[in-house]
């Protein structure tokens, strides 16, 4: 039996961040949780395999773009998660490598299709 596919959950809300990995390991995913940009570095400088990240965006400075070019230089797809709409956040997600931008509060099904989606592209 395949290993389940590794999600990287990166979200400086701890208690966001427990939920999440909770919730996606129910769904059958190994979850590595990181709640700094110091964790994600770490992660990052790891040769984990990861399959996909999801990040959300709130209590991050700019020097996340940093860590979302890293990603996209790995090849591993990546969702931006953000407390609002905006334009100018899409098209800057966009620009540096995100598969797509969801607003919260998580439609969990949208999530998960999407989720979905973006690990078969990968295979």
């Amino acid at each position: 039996m395949p290993e389940p596919p590794l999600i990287l959950a990166v979200d400086r809300n701890r208690r966001n961040l427990e939920l999440l990995t909770q919730f996606l390991t129910r769904e059958g995913y190994q979850v590595q949780g990181v709640a700094s940009a110091e964790e994600l570095d770490q992660v990052l400088a790891a040769s984990t395999q990861i399959d996909l990240a999801l990040i959300d965006l709130a209590g991050f400075d700019r020097s996340i773009w940093e860590r979302c070019e890293q990603l996209r230089r790995r090849e591993i797809p990546f969702l931006i998660l953000s407390p609002r709409q905006s334009l100018a956040l899409q098209q800057e997600s966009l620009a540096h490598g995100a598969r797509g931008v969801l607003v919260k509060p998580l439609a969990v099904r949208e999530l998960l299709g999407i989720m979905q989606s973006l690990l078969e592209e990968s295979v």
